[in-house]
């Protein structure tokens, strides 16, 4: 029995970045032997155990042969007889294809080291073409490593697998993995631009895809295009350290502009509310989890009205903080304005462009809430009112309080 550490760790090895989990690949040996030797079966799919000290992932070196359309449509063969190569070889990209033993020595029968200096993602072999998830697993990778091309043959066979309709039969859940983990890469940008380019984004993410080709007003856009907005927003987003609801927020905060009807352009009157529409049925299709979904939906509906925030007056920065439930939710509420600069520096000429109403809607928000809900109750129920004249009371002496300060600055 050998062990080797493969893929991730020691990719990231040669190119000198700290590595996260470990993975690592057993040859010749049995399942019996792993539970023998004290390691925890956590696979479902095919023999992977956990290190009974380091709890490390190890799997029995495999093979695959494709029986079904989609990423679960495979046989797996795991036994003492697969060797290092055989398992390297059903990798995705070669640079994921390496592998290390107890020596350190490298192992590469694919030329991932080679592609490494070149910056390539470049496929394996034929393969690839079997299991959809790679696509995403490109896609993410190219904005992980910004610097990193996609092999024109890869892009290529990319193309077929689409038009072949393998990415149709993906689950929405694994969508959803691989689309999360790609915001959260340093240029999410990249990642929306190799799907475009292999027809993958039109199929999984139509909302998105139909941006490009519609024009915006050039005096607040000077980008002009909506989908390169988009990718301007998003990649602001990973500039800002933004959190993934944040992200996924960005994605969809302009999604109604691609339903604009065409006698309505360059504007997009009642875009928001359109985005809204898109917003849930998108996170409904991909499961999207509750904190991404509420967070996507306020900043669709709100975020013109936080950009023109500047020019409200007390009352209406209430309504505004009531709308986004800015009380209860005051994180949530954060995250909304976050979103919104990364919107509004999201635009051609204007990154570094300062935006004063985050800070001072979050100075707004903390004026109202000097006002004591419980006194005000107190006081509404001395005069006789009760029910929503208690609310109205309490909405009231938010804009009171809000107007002194605003008249005091």
């Amino acid at each position: 029995m050998k062990i080797y550490a493969v893929g991730g760790t020691v990719r990231d090895g040669l190119l000198g970045l700290p590595s996260g989990d470990r993975d690592w690949v057993v040859v010749g040996a049995t399942p019996q032997q792993m539970l023998d030797g004290g390691y925890l079966p956590v696979g479902r799919d095919f023999p992977v155990f956990l290190h009974p000290q380091t709890h490390e992932e190890h799997a029995l070196a495999r093979t695959e042969r494709k029986t079904a359309p989609g990423y679960r449509g495979f046989t797996v063969h795991a036994d003492p007889s697969v060797t290092l190569e055989e398992d390297l070889l059903r990798r995705d990209l070669t640079i994921n294809a390496m592998a290390r033993d107890d020596a350190g020595r490298l192992i590469d029968p694919c030329g991932g080291q080679r592609d490494l200096s070149a910056r390539v993602l470049r496929h394996v072999s034929p393969a690839f073409a079997e299991d959809p998830v790679r696509i995403l697993r490109v896609a993410r990778f190219a904005a992980r490593f910004t610097e990193f091309t996609v092999a024109p043959e890869t892009e290529a066979l990319m193309r077929e697998m689409v038009a072949a309709g393998e990415v149709d039969a993906l689950v929405s859940e694994r969508v959803w993995q691989e689309l999360s983990r790609g915001l959260m890469e340093a240029r999410p940008s990249r990642m929306f631009e190799v799907l475009r380019r292999c027809g993958a984004l039109a199929r999984l993410l139509p909302e998105v895809n139909r941006l490009w080709g519609v024009p915006q007003r050039a005096d607040y856009h000077p980008e002009v295009d909506t989908g390169v907005h988009l990718m301007m927003v998003l990649d602001m987003s990973a500039r800002l350290n933004a959190s993934l609801p944040v992200r996924f927020a960005c994605l969809g905060h302009d999604l109604g502009k691609g339903t604009t009807p065409a006698d309505m352009l360059p504007r997009h009157i009642g875009h928001e509310e359109r985005s809204v529409v898109l917003v849930r049925a998108l996170c409904e299709r991909l499961r999207v989890p509750v904190e991404c979904k509420a967070l996507a939906e306020v900043v669709a509906r709100e975020h013109g009205n936080v950009h023109r925030s500047g020019e409200f007056g007390a009352a209406a920065l209430v309504r505004l903080l009531d709308r986004c439930d800015a009380w209860r939710r005051p994180e949530r509420f954060a995250e909304l304005l976050l979103a919104c600069e990364c919107d509004a520096r999201g635009r051609l000429g204007l990154e570094a462009s300062p935006y004063p109403q985050r800070a001072r809607l979050l100075n707004v928000l903390g004026m109202a809430k000097r006002i004591d809900s419980a006194v005000v109750a107190t006081e509404a129920a001395a005069r006789g009112l009760s029910g929503p004249a208690v609310g109205e009371a309490l909405h009231a002496a938010r804009v009171r309080a809000v107007e002194q300060e605003l008249n005091a600055a």
